[in-house]
């Protein structure tokens, strides 16, 4: 895992001087990526510099300095990621006569050695791993951006006058010396609405984000105004679409057997480290499944790390504990008290480095600062819930509007009055007290938010915009956001999919916005803050698209979700030791935006400051603020964002 970062001048040749300067500042801003090493590479009269910031994980010697010429000398990349099959393409070019003569053991050779032969795209193809880099062709003399096929690892790039820029992060492309950048009030809309800013959107106007699965090319030279063209080499569309149409028609033991199969195939490539490697361990199905396939594949005791919270109804340690134990994992918690996760939020601009305001960005960071101590590498199991169908949306969104799409809007409305009548700390209150006599399938954190999330569902008019209420945070943010036009995104596609079923739909959906813009981004950054190479087996291509294969009722059965996977889990881990409502990995905000971060929030949300800065309109953000402190509505996730980007701002801002 490393950082990237370079220049592409069409001004060339380059001020070769200033050219490795303003490199070696973008470089070293992203030093948390990587430092155990670092270059900078520059051709003059191309016009071309690449920086390079190394976390050294296979083949610790000098053979896998970077950034790396390939043995044909048409090549140079920078690259950040992992091939994990690279020794099987290194096999395959021995035994095609095609290899080079071998300088060391690292993937990224083996990927220059690939793409000298085979050219790029079908070398692309051939890579199961997680990546982004840089590779500049001497040749054609055009600088291509990779992002692997699922989003893992990031890439920013843009214009900065004739300078073309790009690097792992927004604080590479914030050091070079001639950077002037300009918020982009359309993309802060979409920050409010989802509480990230999808690719290919950045906070800054002309900044953007590769796409996953997508080859940025930029010809310096070109007649075209920015001489960028794009094109993916992989559609996780196509592959839901093809999945659909020609299903799994083995049975379910067929299918538990090839799940755990594929699973146990990822894992191993994904435990290859030449440093110490371990795993996240929420002791929920998809870290426990991860965390079984390596143990069983194991002759040591795998490292685990969780973090628990002295508020039990956030606490997930005890389970995670009691995984470990049955696995026999050499297991290490943290209990954190609100004081520990609370001091993270000063450094959250600059982990983030754009506005990001899922909470869980607070445990997910710690959880890494903890594993760091103790692995270079660490394991998750993020994904699970997309691909075969966790998050409870999906389980009862169908259900709802099953029950109430028939009805007269009116009545809907109606009822959504009713539900809002009361306050969310009052329904609290009354599960709280039923709570022995309610089935469990209903027993929830925060039922109060809950109850009045269904009051927003009731108002809406059809699966689409059902959807999108529950992805969303404002329901209106271009009316929030001074001056701005909220943007198009993949959501749009809604009706355009392919896909006939309304719960299938909804996990493509989640595949290409919620997993790579929020989940993936969450925990790179976090991870990377502290120099810990994260890697998500769930995301090896080749179980997602076997995960497409599945039939809808392998996935979620029951009023469960994740069926087929939990079959493969209970292999390894008694079901009881699994079988609970789903937690999630969150903290407190509610009762620490009214309680320790008060004042703190005042100072952020000053209606004179708010008007002054004029991103917002201040009068709706103090009116969410005063309800949420009154206890008559939870505001947290909306409030969350404002203060995300006014916290952020006062670190980049103006």
């Amino acid at each position: 895992m490393c950082g990237i970062a370079g220049l592409l001048e069409k001004s060339a040749p380059l001020d070769l001087s200033a050219a490795r300067e303003s490199v070696q500042r973008m470089a070293s801003a992203i030093i948390h990526r990587g430092p155990d090493d670092g270059d900078i590479w520059v051709d003059q009269d191309a016009g071309i510099a690449l920086g390079h910031r190394r976390l050294s994980i296979v083949d610790l010697s000098p053979a896998g300095h970077q950034p790396m010429p390939s043995a044909c000398g048409r090549y140079v990349i920078a690259f950040n990621g992992e091939v994990y099959n690279y020794k099987e393409i290194q096999k395959e070019l021995d035994d095609m006569n095609a290899a080079p003569v071998w300088r060391g053991h690292s993937d990224t050779e083996v990927m220059l050695a690939a793409i000298s032969h085979w050219g790029l795209d079908d070398a692309i193809g051939r890579f199961v791993g997680m990546f982004a880099f840089a590779l500049w062709d001497r040749e054609e003399r055009a600088l291509h951006l990779v992002r692997d096929r699922l989003g893992e690892k990031p890439i920013y790039y843009g214009w900065v006058g004739n300078t073309f820029l790009f690097g792992s992060e927004l604080k590479a492309l914030r050091a070079y010396p001639a950077w002037r950048g300009e918020i982009d009030r359309n993309a802060l809309t979409l920050l409010l609405r989802h509480n990230y800013i999808p690719a290919p959107y950045s906070i800054y106007k002309g900044i953007h984000k590769v796409l996953p699965a997508t080859i940025v090319t930029v010809h310096p030279n070109a007649s075209s105004t920015d001489g960028i063209t794009m094109r993916s080499y992989w559609s996780a569309l196509k592959v839901a679409q093809s999945g659909r149409a020609s299903p799994f028609s083995g049975t379910e033991t067929d299918a538990c057997n090839h799940l755990e199969s594929l699973l146990k195939r990822s894992v191993g490539q994904q435990m290859v480290a030449d440093v110490p490697l371990g795993a996240f361990l929420s002791g929920g199905v998809d870290s426990s499944a991860i965390v079984a396939l390596m143990q069983a594949q194991s002759a040591q005791r795998v490292k685990t790390f969780t973090i628990g919270f002295t508020e039990e109804a956030y606490d997930e340690a005890r389970h995670a504990k009691a995984v470990a134990m049955h696995l026999g994992t050499d297991h290490t918690e943290l209990y954190v008290s609100p004081k520990d996760a609370l001091d993270v939020i000063p450094q959250l601009p600059r982990l983030y480095d754009e506005p990001f305001s899922d909470s869980s960005q607070i445990p997910t960071f710690l959880v890494s600062q903890l594993a760091k101590q103790n692995v270079t590498v660490s394991l998750s199991g993020d994904g699970g819930d997309e691909l075969f169908g966790g998050y409870n949306r999906y389980f009862w969104a169908q259900d709802i509007w099953n029950k109430v799409g028939w009805m007269p809007k009116s009545v809907r409305k109606c009822l959504s009055t009713a539900l809002t009548s009361f306050s969310p700390q009052s329904w609290e209150s009354l599960f709280n007290t039923l709570g022995p006599v309610l089935p469990h399938q209903i027993k929830h954190r925060n039922p109060g938010d809950k109850l009045h999330k269904l009051a927003e569902i009731l108002n809406i008019n059809n699966p689409q915009e059902l959807y999108k209420g529950l992805v969303s945070h404002w329901k209106s943010p271009a009316s929030v956001v001074r001056g701005a036009i909220e943007p198009a995104t993949v959501l749009s596609d809604y009706n355009n999919l392919g896909l006939c079923n309304f719960i299938e739909r909804m996990m493509y959906l989640d595949t290409v916005s919620y997993l790579p813009d929020d989940i993936l981004v969450k925990v790179d950054r976090a991870s990377m803050g502290v120099s810990l190479e994260s890697r998500v087996p769930m995301l090896d291509h080749r179980v997602v698209e076997f995960a497409w294969q599945i039939p809808l009722s392998m996935k979620i059965r029951n009023g469960q979700g994740k069926w087929l996977l939990r079959q493969v889990l209970y292999k390894y881990v008694p079901r009881d030791l699994i079988e609970r409502p789903k937690m999630g990995f969150g903290v407190p905000l509610d009762a620490w935006l009214r309680g320790p971060l008060r004042e703190w929030c005042e100072n952020l949300l000053d209606e004179n400051r708010l008007n002054k800065e004029g991103f917002f309109d201040a009068a709706m953000i103090r009116a969410k603020w005063t309800e949420h402190l009154s206890g008559q509505r939870n505001w947290q996730y909306y409030l969350w964002d404002i203060l995300m980007f006014q916290t952020w701002l006062d670190e980049y801002g103006y």
